[in-house]
């Protein structure tokens, strides 16, 4: 019996006995064997003295390779029982057998071979052999082999990548499985070979080395696992004999045969002892590896015990479903790593599908119903989804468990924006309020008004009105497509719901509830047509299979044939209505033209043309007449025969408009007199109908520039223009040169081309001078309007607009002068940058509106989104960025993403440039400080220190690798040095000149320099000083103090450097000792210095007013030690270098190392300490002597035996569950 406490930590592999083994192999089949039980129990209890020799001592072993040929016709008589599981040639039914054999032969070389394949399988080098296997202790041992591991990678079979080790994981599982499953007649019950493998993995996974402790325990788990399964075939054989006796008994006497009567009781009894063995082996794996690792450090460990202990419940439910065991699953869902907790909730999918099980699992459900409803929000998103998938069971198996408040809170998910999430949402909400049916609804018909689905349909329209989200219609419909798709596609019962009458005590739709169902029939006829999910939601299209492609036109065809006929009617229906109509004019995009002909459905087409012009003159929201515009354009395709018939209808509107629209014009502007409010909403509404169409069409023909820009320029001259007007008719005039533009695009080099080429060309240049103009306008509106297409206009005529071979446009390019250039920024500067409650564009006291401040924030960021477009594609000069960039701290949450983005972008296109602009910013933040302060000011104001933050900011956006930065950060030095000296002080020579202050922000970039040009910097810093100034210490000094310590000292931003730079080295040397250089000092070869000197004698003779580049990069990698590695003392290690402050590091430096600094190769560079070894050797395992609240393992008594009347104690209360002061098992590696 192997109970826990019987199995030392320290296990002592037995000597050989000269145990028998039966005759019969142990791969027969089950009955056969069971027959034979009484032979091989004999044999199995007798234990010799420890130094005695058994009968198969005497053979040689041949070890794995050399057994039953399997392996040798392979070729693979050399290879070890670990390489032949990894190479995976050999099924793994014959490498157990083949290993049965050779134990069989002798043991103890069979052992051997399997305990060496356990330490392999960890990544060890080593091997135990034969002398270490009769000799040492488990902790000798697992000693020895821990010296054996690879010191230069942490890597391990279980944790390597590519496909092989991949196989070789799941062929390591199946290995213990088959093993186990072949010797479960008779070899796992010699008390020899699994006390051996559950003492040595018991062992090891109590290591301190991940690699051991992570493999031991896959390797514990799955011989539990097996172990399970084996008690379960035991535990049915003894109720199959307990039957056969009973039966047996029951005969009278003359038919009962006594002799059968006794071999059915001895086979029980062969049966229960076997499975008291098994018993205290599955204790010994429980309590000697599962409870000291379900709360490992490593998350891989953790994980591999909740799903096994998973398998063991549904395995054997008798045994192991209680809240014994289901408290770790309960307690582990609790932690920290996604991927546990993901384990947790699989594991318990597999219990609540199961709904005879689900008896068993309400105490459990009572305790931790909150904590799988509260992971429904988790952060993983893989954890989510399938805890809402676990909350489906729960909910499938009894509607009482979840509360209201419980599935409230799971319903809010189908809108979320991951897709699995909602789409799991989407079923729990179907099977909630979509799946249950009462007999009264058993007889009603399958479509229509009255059936089933309209009463689903309008659950679905009440539930999307609640969830008050109704522009998220498509989401909704997106989360129940997989589940209730065919709901969803009942578009003949949404039609009869919104056109026919309801009957006699039947409850009419409301307004809101029809706008309601037409917004969910469009998402769902969408969803249909286009078979990918909704913008926001997924990756993008997807390459449809054969049978969804059918599908899909299945459905076009079908979605054609209902509303070609439906459609006229909702519009006649619901004409009025502009939320209505707009969103069922969207539904021609999604039909097959081809129908209306082959259909003969004609006369319908005439009828949906009447209706959308009735539409276009009855509205003018411009939200309609675009919906409007975007139909005549998916009708007027001349692929179809329907094309001219449309192309007809579409010219007669176009004409009506365009000759009311010149007529009220000419009326309009001829009037000496102010027009009055009619003529000018005529004017207005004639506009936006045209401006919504010309989006979508060509209007060339009917030559509209001349009225809209005849109509802008009145309205500069006498300024009373309606804004509304001004707008659409830039609009509309923005439209009509995009359309020139695509024409001269496609057109030919004629003669005619040509003079309409140049036409074009100064149409657009007088336009943009006209938006030009109206900049400058009183009308806030207007301004954005103008603002909007400048910015439009000057991204698609830039130098950009010759690019994929299209030269011949080159004198359509249209770059900004300065002034534009300058009123483009003051209007950001102006109408951006400008605080929520000074925005005037929200009226009617609606300034405290949430809504109608989110929207004004938004139209303030696309605005500036439009500028700084210009500034990353050239279009402006980089440096009128420095005014964006300045505000980057104060504005950080209404368009911190914007800016940052903008100086990424930036800098990838001209690093020095970028460089420049952000000095230039602070430069000016810096200018408008002593404005606004004077220049006795306080470094300790709260502007200085705005400005100082702002340079720390810029400095962390050049990120850690120094040499791509190198030049850059240069340039910005030499800018900041030559702005702190350029104004001398007003108070007279020898005070410090006026902008001194500003050394001390410019040191917040000191870090970013290398070592070499620190140097270089401070020496062209010395150019600016004066011998007096170098001696000054008064406290209007200490900018300049300060900064050129930032220059000398720096040790500490060297070293992070030098570790930075050769962190991949890092895990070679981790164990290592840092080795002394074997020089005191290093050189540089002379070539080096020359080089160098020359690039520090290049920049300081340069003037100041060069603007290249003044530090050319130096020709090797090179960086300068602090001091001697040789003469380094412990203490003044880089661990202590990264324990002090830079200026306790200063102090210790010798006084010479002040002036000179030796230089350094980095190729050559000793090794550097890992920084976390120092804390990392200091931690102990606290698990050690740890007594845990377990229980033995006790199997289910036979189904005929009496049951156990004693109730289980509550293992969920809170007074039961492991303290969590309690250690975790650490997991050190030992490199």
């Amino acid at each position: 019996m192997i109970a826990a406490q019987e199995l030392h930590t320290e296990f002592q592999f037995p000597q050989e006995t000269d145990t028998q083994l039966s005759s019969d192999t142990d791969v027969e089949d089950p009955d056969v064997k069971n027959a034979k039980l009484g032979k091989g129990k004999g044999g199995r209890k007798g234990k010799k003295a420890p130094g005695e020799k058994g009968k198969g001592g005497g053979a040689k072993g041949t070890g794995l390779g050399g057994v039953n040929g399997h392996h040798q016709e392979n070729g693979m008589e050399s290879m070890t029982l670990f390489e032949v599981v990894k190479m995976g040639k050999s099924a793994t039914q014959s490498i157990v057998d083949d290993w049965i054999e050779s134990y069989k032969n002798d043991r103890d070389i069979a052992l051997l071979d399997l305990i060496n394949f356990f330490i392999q399988c960890s990544g060890c080098k080593g091997a135990v052999s034969a002398e270490m296997f009769r000799h040492m202790q488990n902790s000798e041992i697992i000693r020895k082999m821990t010296e054996e591991f690879d010191e230069d990678s942490g890597d391990y079979p279980l944790t390597m990548a590519g496909p092989l080790w991949k196989k070789f994981k799941s062929s390591f599982c199946e290995f213990i499985g088959v093993l186990v499953r072949q010797c479960q007649y008779s070899i796992i019950y010699d008390e020899y070979m699994m006390d051996t493998v559950i003492s040595l993995l018991t062992g090891l996974s109590d290591s301190q080395v991940r690699a051991f402790r992570h493999t031991s325990t896959l390797a514990a788990m799955k011989l539990m696992t097996a172990l399970v399964n084996v008690a379960l075939n035991l535990s049915i054989n003894m109720d199959n004999t307990q039957r056969q006796y009973e039966a047996e008994r029951n005969k009278v006497m003359a038919k009962r045969a006594n002799d059968r009567l006794e071999l059915l009781l001895q086979k029980r009894k062969e049966l229960q002892e076997n499975q008291d063995e098994i018993e205290n082996m599955m204790n010994a794996i429980f309590k000697g590896v599962f409870v000291h690792r379900y709360r490992d450090a490593i998350a891989e460990v953790r994980a591999i015990c909740i799903e096994e202990i998973g398998v063991w419940m549904k395995m054997y439910s008798d045994a192991f479903l209680n809240d014994s065991y289901l408290k770790y699953v309960g307690w582990t869902m609790h932690d920290k790593q996604g991927e546990v907790r993901l384990r947790c909730l699989t594991a318990l999918q597999g219990l609540y599908y199961n709904r005879e099980l689900n008896t068993r699992l309400e105490l459990f459900t009572s305790r931790f119903k909150d904590r799988i409803v509260s992971m429904a929000l988790d952060k993983e998103y893989d954890v989510a989804v399938q805890a809402i998938k676990l909350l489906t069971l729960v909910l499938h198996s009894s509607d009482e468990v979840l509360t209201a408040e419980d599935c409230e809170s799971v319903y809010h998910l189908v809108y979320s924006a991951h897709r699995p999430v909602a789409v799991a949402a989407g079923e729990f909400l179907y099977k909630k309020l979509f799946s249950h049916r009462g007999p009264e609804e058993e007889g009603m018909p399958r479509r229509g008004r009255q059936s089933l689905n309209g009463n689903l349909i309008k659950t679905t329209v009440f539930f999307f009105l609640e969830s008050e989200l109704h522009e998220h219609g498509a989401y909704l419909v997106d989360s129940l497509w997989e589940c209730a798709g065919e709901l969803l596609k009942d578009w003949e019962s949404m039609i009869s719901l919104l056109l026919d009458e309801p009957m006699p005590g039947e409850e009419a739709l409301t307004d809101h509830q029809e706008t309601a169902l037409i917004e969910i029939m469009l998402c769902a006829i969408r969803q249909a047509c286009e078979c990918h999910p909704p913008v926001g939601r997924g990756t993008g299209k997807r390459v449809l299979t054969a049978k969804e492609k059918k599908t899909q036109l299945d459905d076009r065809t079908r979605i054609t044939e209902i509303f070609a006929v439906a459609l006229p009617l909702l519009l006649a229906k619901y004409s009025v209505d502009a939320e209505k109509v707009t969103n069922l004019l969207q539904l021609p995009q999604f039909f097959d033209l081809e129908i209306y002909t082959t259909g003969r459905l004609e006369k319908h087409l005439d009828s949906l043309l009447r209706q959308i012009r009735e539409v276009v003159e009855k509205h003018t929201e411009t939200d309609v007449l675009e919906a409007c515009s975007m139909t005549y354009h998916a009708l007027c395709n001349e692929e179809f025969t329907i094309f001219n018939r449309v192309d007809i209808a579409r010219s007669q509107l176009l004409d009506e408009l365009v000759d009311k629209f010149t007529r009220l014009l000419e009326d309009f502007l001829l009037e000496g007199e102010e027009p009055d409010e009619d003529d000018a909403y005529q004017v207005l509404s004639t506009l936006k109908r045209i401006t919504a169409f010309h989006n979508a069409h060509d209007l060339s023909k009917w030559d509209l520039f001349t009225s809209n820009y005849k109509l802008l320029n009145t309205g500069l001259q006498n300024g009373d223009m309606p804004e509304q007007i001004v707008v659409h008719a830039m609009q509309c005039t923005h439209y009509i040169i995009l359309w020139h533009l695509a024409k001269v695009s496609e057109g030919s080099s004629t003669k005619v081309h040509t003079l309409f080429f140049v036409c074009k060309m100064n149409q657009m240049r007088a336009f943009c001078l006209m938006c030009q103009r109206y900049l400058t306008s009183v009308n806030t509106t207007v301004k954005e309007q103008a603002f909007t297409i400048l910015c439009d206009a000057l991204m698609i005529f830039s130098h950009q607009i010759v690019s994929s071979g299209r030269e011949q446009l080159e004198a359509l390019i249209y770059t900004p002068d300065s002034p534009l250039q300058a009123e483009l920024l003051n209007f950001i500067l102006d109408h951006v940058f400008i605080d929520q409650d000074d925005d005037n564009n929200s009226t009617d006291g609606q300034q405290d509106d949430e809504a109608s401040k989110i929207e004004a924030l938004h139209k303030r960021r696309n605005l500036l989104a439009a500028y700084c477009k210009l500034i990353i594609y050239n279009v402006v000069e980089m440096n009128t960025g420095a005014d964006i960039f300045k505000q980057y701290m104060r504005y950080y949450n209404d368009y911190g993403d914007i800016i940052k983005e903008t100086m990424s972008k930036t800098r990838q296109i001209d690093k020095i440039q970028c460089a420049k602009t952000l000095i230039l910013s602070l430069q000016q933040l810096f200018n408008e400080m002593l404005s606004d302060l004077g220049c006795n000011f306080d470094r300790s104001s709260s502007s200085f220190c705005g400005i100082k933050e702002l340079a720390r900011r810029f400095s962390l956006t050049f990120g850690l690798d120094q040499l791509k930065t190198r030049e850059a950060i240069a340039m910005l030095h030499k800018d900041g040095i030559e702005f702190a000296f350029k104004e001398p002080s007003p108070q007279g020579e020898g005070n410090p000149p006026l902008n001194l202050a500003f050394l001390d922000i410019l040191s917040e970039f000191s870090s970013k320099l290398l070592r070499q040009d620190k140097k270089t910097v401070h020496l062209y810093l010395e150019r600016f000083m004066t011998f007096q100034m170098a001696l000054q210490r008064e406290d209007c000094w200490l900018p300049l103090i300060s900064y050129r310590n930032s220059l000398q000292a720096g040790g500490d931003d060297d070293t992070m450097s030098v570790i930075s730079g050769y962190s991949s080295r890092s895990s070679s040397i981790r164990t290592k000792k840092a080795k002394p250089a074997s020089t005191g000092k290093r050189k540089l070869p002379e070539a080096e210095e020359s080089s160098s000197c020359s690039t520090d004698a290049v920049w300081m003779n340069q003037e100041q007013n060069v603007q290249t580049p003044v530090m050319m990069p130096s020709p090797h990698l090179t960086s300068t030690g602090l001091r001697d590695p040789k003469k380094m003392r412990p203490e003044e290690s880089y661990m202590g270098v990264y324990a002090m402050t830079s200026e306790q590091q200063h102090q210790q430096l010798p006084p010479q190392q002040h002036h000179h600094q030796t230089p350094m190769d980095y190729n050559n560079l000793w090794p550097l300490e890992d920084v976390m070894m120092s804390s990392e050797d200091r931690l102990e395992d606290l698990n050690e002597g740890m007594d845990f609240d377990t229980m033995d393992i006790d199997l289910p008594p036979s189904k005929n035996r009496r049951e156990r009347s004693e109730l289980k104690p509550d293992y969920f209360d809170p007074s039961s569950i492991m303290d969590d002061s309690v250690g975790i098992g650490l997991s050190l590696r030992v490199q």
